[in-house]
Order: structure tokens, then sequence, then C-alpha cells
């Protein structure tokens, strides 16, 4: 699958692959995605309890349940962390997980390209022998190192199969090691690094880039409607969760709004129109409005192209 090809994910929620009930229970949620963990679902993580969470997620991928739709009206999309290749353990992973209900890998502790390399090549040998479409799994690498904030880019046009990335956050985790910032809800000390690997993303064409999780208490919701408005006008579409009470949400923050959609939808009527009778200059509301008064063929373009993101949501 091409990079072009990639949909809009508004939530990607995480559920450790060894809990077996919160694993049933997210497809009830409403997420656009749901990420099951196999790299670090808790700690410790002996091989042996790794081995049966492979085993109940093998089972759970293969199920009626997975495959079928949600309450919300449609099945999540279903990605899975996997141990990075310098693990050594990634086919292992890999083996337990592929299938055609799987979307993509989770790849953490990224490097740079080379790590995308190593499981593009695991991934096109496990799809040839599981007999699924080379090339139909996708990357979705983590960021969470100083050597990956730095070459962002260079990972992103690592490989077609890089569909979504964004700017990893975390309190107190690997990224906070690899950083060494104290994290603050307002979130200016991660507000640079978010924004870099939002245009090193979009410079390698992916069009939907999604960010890191909230990071501040489950409860304060003002705080985490905060911080996904923020990410949405810095030009985010989505973003991680752990917490499935945030879901409904954060799909809303991510969501165009009925007058964003009749604004583009005008816009577009009234190009379609200009081209048609080869008329114009357009101009759309009052004069006050400034740039937006008179209409460019950047804006008809930048209304087409947001359309389009509201109509692979389901919304136009």
């Amino acid at each position: 699958m091409a990079k072009a090809d990639a949909k809009p994910i508004r939530t990607l929620l995480f559920v450790p692959g060894t809990d077996q009930e919160r694993l049933e229970g997210a497809v009830e949620h409403g997420a656009d995605a749901v990420m099951i963990d196999l790299e670090e679902p808790r700690t410790p993580f002996p091989e042996s309890a790794r081995e049966s969470a492979r085993k109940a997620v093998r089972s759970f991928l293969d199920s009626d349940r997975a495959a079928g739709g949600a309450t919300a009206g449609r099945r999540p999309r279903w990605f899975a962390r996997v141990q990075p290749p310098a693990t050594g353990q990634t086919l292992k992973d890999l083996r337990s997980v592929l299938g055609p209900t799987l979307t993509g890998v989770l790849l953490p502790k990224v490097y740079g390209p080379a790590d995308i390399h190593r499981a593009d090549a695991l991934l096109t040998c496990t799809e040839a022998d599981l007999g699924l479409p080379v090339g139909s799994t996708a990357i979705y690498p983590i960021l969470e190192t100083a050597q990956s904030l730095r070459l962002a880019y260079e990972i992103a046009v690592a490989s077609e199969r890089v569909q979504y990335m964004g700017g990893a956050v975390s309190r107190f985790g690997d990224i906070h090691q690899a950083v060494g910032y104290t994290w603050t809800a307002e979130g200016k000390e991660t507000l640079f690094l978010r924004s870099k690997v939002l245009i090193d993303a979009r410079a390698a064409g992916i069009r939907y880039p999604i960010s890191g999780m909230w990071a501040g208490d489950t409860d304060d919701l003002d705080g985490l409607r905060r911080w996904a408005t923020e990410l949405r006008g810095l030009g985010y579409y989505g973003m991680m969760l752990g917490a499935p009470a945030h879901v409904p949400e954060v799909n809303r923050i991510f969501s165009p709004t009925e007058a964003d959609i009749a604004f583009w939808k005008d816009l577009d009527r009234l190009a379609t129109e200009a081209e048609a009778a080869g008329s114009g200059p357009i101009t759309y509301g009052e004069r006050n409005q400034g740039e937006g008064h008179e209409v460019h063929l950047a804006h008809v373009g930048s209304a087409r192209q947001n359309l389009r993101w509201a109509e692979e949501l389901g919304l136009a």
C-alpha cells in the first residue's frame, strides 16, 4: 500500500496484548484504530508470558470479533506494537500478528532508516510465507530516540510501508530519557520535536500524521482538550490514546465541523461553476475577511483536500 492510500486515524488506542478482556472490549470504544502491545504490555514481561500473549493475540485477530463491525458502525483498524529488529525477536511477534485483519505494526525504539529496512525485509518474508499480499502491512515508526528525531524524514522515506508517523510524547518514558525534558501539561518542552517531526512526515508524503499521547492525568479532561486542540492546530490528524474514555472527545476534536465542511463545499462549488463558465474572480463572504474574501486557486485546493479528509472519515 502506498503512502497516498493511507486513511485518517483520529484515535489510536493502546491495549495490552496480555489483557484479553480489554482486547475484546476495544472493539466497542469507537477508536479508529487499536494498537495491541506485544513489546511492553507490562513490567516485568518474561518470555513465557510473551509467548502466551502472542497466542492469545493470534486467536483474537483470527476471530469474527476482530473482523466484524463495532457498535460505532465500523470495526477499528488493528495495529500491533512488536519488538524492534535490534532485539532479534521481531519475527516471532510478526508471525503471531500478521494476517488479513492487521493494518500495520508499530516499530518502537527506531534509531534510523536501517531499522525500517530490516522491518520491511522481515515483513516481506512473513507476508510471502503466510500468503498475504507483499507490501500490504504498514509500518508506523515510534520516534523515541534522539537519533530518530534527528532523522525523521529519512526514516519516513525509507519504505513505502511507512504510512503513519508523528512526534511521540511521554512524561517519563524512553523519549524523556533521550531528550531530557521535564514534562508539563502546556507542552512547550516538546513543541519543537512535535513540529519538526510533523514537517518531516508531510515532506515525506505522509498524509495524516499522528501525534503521541496526552501524558497528563486521566481525569484532566480540560488538559486533554487543550492538548488535542493544539495538535490539530499544528496539523496533526490524530493522536495515540491510553484511556478508552478519551476516545469520543478526541474523535470530535480531530474531526471537521459541519460549518467547516459547508465552507469547503461552497468553495468547491463556486470554483467548479467559475471553471465551467470561464468567469471570475470568485469572492466569498464579507470583505473584512481579508485573504478569505477573494478566493484563490490555493484556497480551492485546500478546500478540496480537506473535503477528501472529511469524506474518508465518512463525514461528507
